[in-house]
């Protein structure tokens, strides 16, 4: 199933005018065929460089990287200057953004400008006119939840020493008015050893993953599937970090831009009372058993039900956007010591 609309790369346009040291590289150094969604050929004028550094002033041709349009700047300025909308009604001036965000308390309204156009450009979630940014009237967070796609998703991890944690499986489910409607599921090979503990954990084997695609080999696919989607996953911050390290590897820069929502924040607000809050206490409070645990797929459906539950628990709460959804759900405490040792162990 594709979402093109969501998720037609976009050109990057590059202009150089200043002193620039850069290797060139020529077409046999590429694949053979790339994905449309890696390396593309961008031609603004013939240029061939009589050394590796030189000195210019012309346009160039260049080899550039086609950036899927879910994806955005992985800046913290970004992120504070989409909080700073999100928090006064998804408007702000130039200046208020200046001051907030760049800590220029005086700057002046051209620089100002400037500085925010630069700061957004290409991130779909903004919208600019001549005094103002704001985010786009189309933003997941102000339509409704039924109206919402949401891809519910888990992770499976390895770490080895000290090196960061690197993903071995994903799966994930796409639910469209309450009903799974697709679904994602693959092996990812890590290029490190799985430890013995990961290994009995989740029934995942070297074999297994010797044969299994690299994660970039299967980035292409994945955010096709995920499109404009919310994402949705049971601790979300430790998936969706894993998620947008291994894009960032592929991606230098930048990070999926999709919503998010965590099942375990929702369920400690809705449910207090509960003991636990983790899958399996959640799972056996809906009645329902999880098949094929620790494993991505398994983990996912689970999940998925266990989040169509809470859905229905948030509308009864009055809450009916994403935004609500945001607002209402618990704020961040420390897992339990399980999770904690988990995550300890993946180096996050």
């Amino acid at each position: 199933m594709k979402w093109p609309s969501s998720n037609a790369p976009v050109r990057l346009k590059v202009s150089i005018t200043s002193l620039a040291f850069m290797p060139f590289p020529s077409p046999s150094q590429l694949r053979p065929h790339p994905s449309p969604l890696q390396r593309e050929l961008v031609t603004c004028v013939p240029f061939t460089p009589k050394r590796m550094f030189q000195k210019f002033t012309s346009m160039f041709t260049m080899y550039a990287m086609i950036i899927p349009r879910n994806l955005i700047s992985d800046s913290t300025l970004v992120q504070d200057a989409f909080d700073l909308l999100s928090a006064n009604g998804g408007r702000a001036s130039f200046a208020d953004i200046a001051n907030s965000v760049f800590c220029l308390s005086h700057a002046e309204e051209e620089l100002a400008a400037k500085l925010v156009a630069d700061l957004i450009a290409h991130d779909p979630r903004f919208t600019i006119d001549e005094t103002h940014l704001a985010l786009n009237a189309d933003s997941p967070e102000r339509r409704p939840l039924a109206e919402i796609d949401f891809v519910v998703l888990d992770v499976e991890a390895v770490t080895v020493r000290s090196q960061p944690a690197k993903i071995i499986e994903l799966g994930a489910y796409r639910l469209k008015a309450g009903t799974i409607i697709d679904e994602f599921e693959t092996l990812i090979n890590p290029e490190v050893p799985l430890p013995r503990f990961i290994a009995n954990l989740t029934g995942i084997s070297d074999e297994m993953l010797k044969h299994a695609p690299l994660f970039s080999e299967i980035v292409s696919s994945w955010l096709d599937f995920a499109g404009d989607a919310v994402l949705v996953a049971h601790n979300s911050d430790f998936d969706l970090r894993l998620l947008n390290r291994e894009i960032g590897r592929c991606f230098p820069g930048y990070r999926m831009r999709n919503g998010e929502l965590c099942t375990v924040d929702l369920a400690r607000r809705l449910m207090r009372n509960l003991d636990g809050h983790n899958l399996d206490a959640l799972a056996d409070h809906f009645g329902f058993e999880i098949s094929r645990r620790h494993r991505a797929a398994g983990d996912a459906f689970a999940t998925a039900r266990l989040f169509m539950q809470l859905l229905d628990q948030l509308e009864s709460h009055g809450m009916r956007t994403l935004a609500q959804a945001r607002d209402f759900r618990a704020t961040k405490e420390a897992r339990d010591d399980g999770e904690i040792k988990m995550q300890l162990a993946f180096g996050l």
